[in-house]
């Protein structure tokens, strides 16, 4: 299948999830819960998704709803939650969420190959399920990143929601950690793209944000998600000890599963990673450790 047909397969998908999600928020039965007449829209959206997945044998068409889900959500939020929420706290966090998902979606058209191509983590969770694959590809690739991304989104329902006095030096702050977030994944992006390009078969990446951080990617990711709590906990500070649970998913899903998966296999095919473990920082970009011989 050609990439320009891949495409329109895969936007055809999104329109239909976001008719579906659309069309149970305006005519479906409410729980009167604002939040959660919305994640039962995104759980139904995911379910078109995941139909579209198992359909062409490719998981890889949920890769982009990660960044195109919450700018929606937060438009919806912004629009249901009445009036009330501070203005120019919602024109911020908005900012930083289009900003972020405009760069992550384009990041993935750019670099998307075609429906001939599956994230090779995607498969590898089906084949260590074994005869358990479809509820890992439904579970496991779908409807959790969907939950965690959701979660991640609290913050930002609060900080849309919530009328009173609020704490908008704290959301100046978040606005500016989040733009910086997004402006270092796409430096890290546009650096890893270029050695991509010219490398040698086995070469590894160690120059420029690379040289500080294994993963600055990944840490600038963790970085706007932080910034999405602070802006919950501008709106509603009494509510601190928790708006930062989509945050520390988000931290523990890194560390705990992306960063060991990919370093597994860098590992397997790149002979010279070793020593990049050895001297550039795991995560928080520092500068690299002096190794001695």
């Amino acid at each position: 299948m050609t990439r320009s047909a891949s495409y329109v397969r895969v936007c055809v998908a999104y329109v239909i999830a976001l008719v579906v999600a659309a069309s149970w928020l305006g005519w479906g039965p409410t729980t009167d819960v604002l939040w959660l007449d919305t994640l039962i829209a995104d759980v139904l959206g995911t379910l078109v998704i995941f139909g579209f997945s198992r359909r062409y044998r490719n998981s890889s068409f949920y890769d982009a709803y990660w960044s195109v889900a919450p700018p929606l959500m937060l438009f919806y939020w912004w629009y249901a939650g009445g009036l009330g929420a501070d203005e120019i706290q919602c024109w911020l966090v908005s900012v930083v969420v289009v900003v972020w998902a405009v760069r992550l979606t384009v990041n993935w058209a750019w670099s998307f190959p075609g429906l001939h191509h599956e994230d090779w983590r995607y498969g590898m969770l089906r084949d260590q399920a074994g005869r358990f694959s479809f509820v890992a590809d439904l579970v496991a690739i779908h409807l959790i990143p969907t939950a965690q991304v959701f979660l991640g989104m609290i913050p930002v329902y609060v900080a849309v929601t919530t009328s009173g006095d609020n704490l908008l030096w704290l959301s100046g702050i978040a606005c500016a950690l989040g733009l910086s977030a997004v402006l270092l994944e796409l430096v890290a992006d546009g650096q890893m793209r270029r050695f991509v390009s010219d490398r040698s078969p086995g070469q590894t990446m160690d120059q420029g944000l690379w040289s500080w951080s294994r993963h600055p990617n990944y840490f600038g990711e963790f970085s706007f998600w932080f910034a999405l709590a602070l802006f919950g906990v501008a709106a509603s500070p009494a509510d601190v000890w928790w708006l930062f649970a989509g945050a520390a998913t988000m931290l523990a899903m890194f560390l705990g599963a992306s960063i060991p998966m990919m370093e597994e296999r860098s590992l397997q095919r790149r002979p010279g990673y070793q020593d990049v473990i050895d001297r550039v920082p795991r995560f928080a970009p520092r500068p690299p450790r002096k190794v001695t011989v």
